[in-house]
């Protein structure tokens, strides 16, 4: 039995450290997650925390050890999902933080990735996180997310789509039409 499994079956007997420790191992991609659907730090923080109350609350339901990570980013993008939608019924655009003041290290996503990042839907942004951030794939997505696995594939493909026009990495058109 790994190390991980042990915690998860402490974590399912109510232990509290063997939880804390699970989450600590995760957090930085959870938040970075929520962060980049969001665009908000606290709402982020917010949703995250939400997130791991709800799976301490319910481990017990879980029922592969080796689906933590799985299980914790599809509570995750549930919350961040109803907080979009919270977004859209108060007719409030996601406040974007100026790129100074992101949360995040050097290695992480540059100042213009974070603004092409920023010009998805939340929906979109979702998606990309979602594959980015958790590792999923478009099945796994279509499922978290209750959509037909080829619409995730064709959303992802416009988004990324979008991000590479944004950064300018579209073939230049010529004086033709044609694209070289």
């Amino acid at each position: 039995m790994s190390e991980q499994q042990s915690l998860i079956l402490a974590a399912k007997q109510g232990d509290r450290e063997a939880f804390g420790q699970l989450y600590g191992q995760i957090y930085g991609d959870l938040y970075k997650f929520a962060y980049y659907v969001l665009k908000d730090e606290h709402d982020a923080q917010d949703v995250v925390s939400d997130a791991v109350m709800d799976a301490f609350s319910s481990i017990r339901k879980l029922k592969e050890a080796d689906a933590f990570r799985v299980w914790m980013f599809r509570i995750l993008s549930a919350k961040c999902k109803r907080k979009l939608k919270s977004y859209v019924l108060r007719g409030q655009i996601a406040p974007l933080e100026d790129a100074d003041d992101l949360p995040v290290s050097n290695s992480e996503l540059s100042l213009e990735l974070k603004q092409a990042f920023s010009q998805l839907s939340g929906e979109e942004r979702l998606i990309v996180s979602l594959t980015v951030f958790g590792g999923y794939d478009s099945g796994e997505i279509a499922v978290m997310l209750k959509m037909n696995r080829n619409t995730v594939r064709s959303k992802h493909s416009r988004a990324l789509a979008k991000l590479k026009e944004f950064l300018g990495d579209q073939p230049q058109k010529t004086k033709t039409g044609r694209r070289r």
